[in-house]
């Protein structure tokens, strides 16, 4: 018989705050923490517990460590937090499916609430399969930094939203033996295909969905299957925390004060109603 030790990987984590609940930042496919900066100040103006934005497996500045799946995140978050810690969380695109899934109540963590925007709801054949194909690509490498930059803003779109010579871009890219790759571990596109709903059917937690209304990435009605009540930010496209951080701020407090649908109060008060 033979053992064999197979440790999570160590994420990178910026953090903030102190106190109780804790927010989660979670970012999408193919980017990092950095993408959070823009809503950083309004988090610590607007905030009273501690918070955490995260390098997912495999992005960024954190290790690659496939097999890569909404599960494989969720319990790489609950094992930096308290047992039965009680935590916001904010996801976008795939950031936002890991959410739902930490909330399913299977992790040891306490959800008291998902705010999910730009999360892309309905995946064809042919979307599934180019991104497995992606999955198994070999690592790309580029002659010069700022190849590498413009491949990194466009596969994480972000192109147009970050200076490539910023430090948020940096995050994104690595150097090695004179040559460039992005951060990114291929293999992360494997996360893609697990049916949505049945991710939203398995979460223990009220759930708030919003969207920029020029993301092509979801509609209003795809929302509002999940969630009547799911928001449109105007003015902005796949990445309101970059392009609208103001307005999601707001939205990210009207959905947890006072508490969103489907919340512990708000189901209490509708029951003395009922009675």
């Amino acid at each position: 018989m033979t053992t064999e030790q197979n440790p999570r990987p160590k994420l990178w984590i910026e953090r903030g705050g102190t106190g109780k609940p804790t927010l989660l930042l979670l970012h999408g496919l193919g980017a990092n923490a950095t993408v959070w900066e823009r809503m950083l100040p309004l988090v610590e103006k607007g905030w009273s517990g501690r918070w955490m934005a995260p390098d997912l497996r495999g992005h960024g500045r954190s290790a690659p460590a496939p097999p890569y799946g909404f599960a494989m995140h969720a319990a790489d978050i609950a094992a930096v937090l308290e047992q039965d810690e009680e935590v916001v969380i904010v996801g976008h695109s795939m950031g936002g499916a890991v959410a739902m899934t930490l909330a399913s109540g299977w992790f040891g963590v306490r959800v008291r609430a998902v705010i999910a925007f730009g999360v892309k709801l309905v995946w064809t054949a042919e979307e599934i399969g180019k991104a497995q194909e992606l999955s198994r690509a070999p690592t790309r490498w580029f002659a010069t930094r700022e190849e590498a930059v413009e491949r990194y803003l466009r596969v994480a779109g972000l192109k147009g939203l970050l200076d490539p010579a910023s430090a948020a871009v940096a995050a994104g890219v690595v150097a090695e033996g004179g040559q460039y790759r992005l951060a990114a571990d291929p293999g992360i596109n494997s996360v893609v295909g697990p049916p949505i709903e049945k991710v939203v059917a398995a979460m223990d937690a009220p759930l708030r969905l919003a969207a920029g209304e020029r993301d092509p990435m979801v509609t209003l009605e795809q929302m509002r299957r999940y969630d009547p009540e799911a928001v449109i930010i105007e003015g902005a496209g796949h990445n309101p925390h970059l392009e609208a951080p103001d307005h999601l701020w707001r939205v990210i407090e009207a959905a947890i004060k006072p508490p969103i649908r489907g919340s512990e109060e708000t189901r209490g008060s509708e029951r003395g109603r009922r009675g």
